[in-house]
């Protein structure tokens, strides 16, 4: 682990293992799993910019390598798909913080990735300056709203 890392290489990869659980790999391989993604990077920089998830994780990731030794040797990753949504399941009662926290920031890194919004049929880019086209509606629809009373004091 170098000085900077918050994370030990042991963690990283239970982390990555985790990720996956949360947003796994589609079975057509179009859209990688969270952790396969690289998603353990950014997961640390929140981390580092998050005061209350730093802990949450920190404990999280401690209480789950101490549930995968009571299984037998081995990590996280050596577990079959059973075996590690049992670990995250009890994980999630003994460590609450640990999964909502969590799985917020894989969610808001996961689908700001360009290979993602590419599989998606995205393009890969901020939605402003060049912002997206909408299709034109029946503005009449908004007829009714025009029409009431204004609802506020002057």
């Amino acid at each position: 682990m170098s000085d900077d890392a918050l994370l030990s290489s042991d963690e990283e990869r239970d982390l990555a293992g985790v990720l996956d659980e949360i947003i796994p790999p589609s079975e057509d391989g179009r859209l990688p799993g969270a952790g396969e993604l690289g998603l353990t990077a950014a997961i640390e920089r929140a981390m580092n910019d998050t005061p209350d998830l730093r802990p949450a994780v920190a404990q999280g990731l401690a209480a789950l390598h101490e549930l995968v030794e009571s299984r037998g040797p081995g990590d996280f990753a050596s577990l079959s798909r059973e075996e590690r949504r049992g670990v995250l399941n009890e994980l999630a009662t003994l460590q609450p913080a640990f999964l909502p926290g969590l799985i917020f920031h894989v969610y808001a890194h996961y689908y700001q990735d360009g290979r993602v919004l590419e599989a998606l049929g995205l393009e890969p880019r901020p939605p402003h300056p060049l912002g997206y086209e909408l299709e034109t509606g029946d503005l009449s629809l908004l007829d009714p709203v025009r029409d009431r009373p204004k609802l506020y004091r002057r």
